[in-house]
């Protein structure tokens, strides 16, 4: 299981990677691989406000639907839509083909909580 050193990490598995002003997030190589096979991506559109702890879009897998969290507020400015056509992505390349959004963070201290890899490699192996 890959857990990216740069990235920052949430309790409910999505992943955060700081790009100059904004932020790209995705979900976990473990949230993948716990869901199965994705099957559909619900994601915002461009210009929606999300905050920190809410739900922003789902997953299906074969098995479920999870919902996606916020880990930060902000203003969706990029939509990941190859997701609408390739959900699969998610399950082949959480990290790279499968980020969902990019924000434009209305509240960059939110970052602050944010769990390290270490930290969250830590929090998995508890589960």
């Amino acid at each position: 299981m890959s857990t990216p050193k740069d990235l920052r990490y949430t309790k409910e598995h999505e992943w955060i990677k700081l790009e100059g002003e904004k932020v790209r997030i995705g979900i976990t190589d473990f949230a993948q691989s716990e869901l199965g096979d994705i099957v559909f991506v619900e994601l915002p559109e461009v210009g929606d406000e999300i905050s920190a702890n809410d739900p922003f879009g789902s997953v299906e897998s074969v098995k479920t639907v999870s919902e996606l969290y916020a880990p930060i507020s902000g203003k969706v400015v990029e939509v990941n839509e190859e997701l609408g056509d390739s959900p699969e992505f998610v399950n082949e390349s959480p990290y790279e083909k499968a980020w969902m959004i990019v924000v434009e963070p209305s509240n960059p201290s939110e970052l602050e909580q944010l769990m390290t890899a270490e930290q969250y490699e830590e929090m998995i192996k508890q589960d």
